[in-house]
């Protein structure tokens, strides 16, 4: 898994990027990831309280996922944030899935 964590207007301490590592094994347990992006940003010209701002683009096979979230607080953006990927790679691993079951055999 290739993982990428970039700051906007803000430095990545390693207090943050091992914050978002261990969050991200949430992900990482449900389906075989490829690579992840994290992209963390301060806005200046937003209201104070959607300014901290985190998104994430996840490439699973098949398919690319990608979300974004908002709030006063980094991490609660960041909570926020893993609970939409969750949802989306649970959604996605279904579609994958083979949901078809073998034909019972015949008795004669």
């Amino acid at each position: 898994m290739n993982l990428t964590i970039s700051g906007h207007h803000l430095e990545v301490t390693p207090a943050l990027r091992n914050y978002v590592t261990t969050k991200l094994d949430r992900i990482t347990r449900h389906f075989e990831v490829d690579s992840i992006r994290v992209l963390l940003t301060v806005e200046k010209q937003k209201e104070p309280e959607r300014r901290q701002r985190a998104e994430c683009m996840i490439h699973v096979k098949g398919n690319d996922l990608f979300a974004e979230s908002s709030h006063h607080d980094l991490y609660a953006a960041f909570d926020e944030l893993v609970d939409k990927l969750d949802r989306q790679v649970g959604r996605h691993k279904t579609r994958v899935q083979n949901h078809h079951h073998a034909a019972p055999k015949r008795v004669m």
